[in-house]
């Protein structure tokens, strides 16, 4: 049993290529995926996540707040929150928008960036992985960036060898490569999610240790894989072989807070997202958090925030999801 696989699969990501981009030293960029980069795949996820694949040379990452990195032909960077970041060939060069560069691709294939000085070349492929989860835990809890070295063991260089193949079948605009590149995005993101997991120092606590913890683990993929379900602390020590005492201790330890006591927050932060980002109606909003009826939840919800969810709404709505 894998809980953090559980998660990972509860995610339900999807993604998409968007661009190739051939850069000559000096080069410097600053970039982040935008909606008009998902367009051409006919939506936008609500949680986006960007990523660069290094193809040949190197390039430096520079993000606000985080150390500068390196990433050499092989690797592929990840921005789990997709924050603005600057791509170059080295520290101290003037900065350009990237999407000021991109070249559409006259036949509808990819978009292309070729920009640079003329000297030392590096190549990447840019694309996005997405999913439609509100207050997506596990992307909150990610450091800004992954970096996953992709030749690093022989299921790395299967990983490169079809990466590399995929890619070099987009210079015929065909779809298939494409679908194939994003679903391999999808296969090393989970890879560098289990690297980051792994690297956490013994005796870790919060949310990211706990999906080590095969029993807590576990527990916490079922919750969130089955919001509506009827939980009690009971039912989820019978679902991961612990008694009500060894698992509501061991989850209070790891996550700072007892099971139904997290389980209530999440519900109410996922209710609070969909009533601001979504014209769902309330009813179907407290029937996916696991409450039996709207007056239940309202009530849960006011405890929570102060006020009754239609308020709520009314004050935070997006302007395109507000209702009368």
């Amino acid at each position: 049993m894998d809980p953090l696989s559980d998660v990972l699969r509860s995610m339900r990501l999807t993604g998409g290529i968007f661009l190739e981009a051939e850069f000559t030293a000096p080069w410097c960029i600053v970039s982040r995926v935008e909606p008009d980069d998902c367009a051409p795949f006919g939506y936008v996820p609500r949680n986006l996540i960007a990523y660069h694949y290094v193809e040949e040379g190197e390039l430096l990452l520079q993000l606000d707040g985080y150390p500068d990195l390196t990433a050499r032909r092989g690797e592929i960077l990840l921005l789990p929150q997709n924050h603005p970041h600057v791509l170059a060939s080295g520290p101290g060069i003037a900065v350009a928008h990237s999407h000021d560069l991109v070249l559409p691709a006259p036949d509808g294939g990819l978009a292309r960036i070729v920009h640079g000085g003329g000297g030392a070349r590096t190549r990447i492929v840019c694309g996005f992985l997405g999913n439609e989860t509100p207050g997506d835990t596990l992307l909150s809890f990610l450091p800004p960036v992954l970096r996953l070295d992709v030749p690093e063991d022989h299921t790395g260089e299967w990983i490169e060898s079809t990466f590399r193949f995929a890619s070099a079948a987009l210079a015929g605009g065909g779809d298939r490569s494409a679908v194939v590149l994003g679903r391999l995005a999808e296969l090393l993101f989970e890879e560098a999610v289990h690297r980051h997991v792994a690297s956490l120092p013994e005796g870790e606590k919060g949310w990211l240790a706990a999906l080590r913890d095969p029993t807590i683990g576990r527990a916490l993929a079922l919750l969130h894989g089955r919001l509506d379900r009827p939980w009690t602390t009971d039912a989820l020590a019978g679902e991961v072989g612990l008694s009500r005492s060894a698992f509501a201790s061991r989850f209070t330890e790891l996550i700072g807070d007892p099971p139904m006591r997290y389980l209530g927050k999440w519900r109410m932060q996922l209710a609070a997202r969909r009533l601001s980002d979504t014209p769902d109606s309330i009813a179907r909003i407290a029937f996916d958090a696991g409450y039996e009826s709207e007056a239940a939840f309202s009530r849960a919800f006011k405890r929570s925030f102060g006020t009754p969810p239609a308020t709520w709404r009314r004050e935070n709505a997006r302007p395109e999801t507000a209702r009368d």
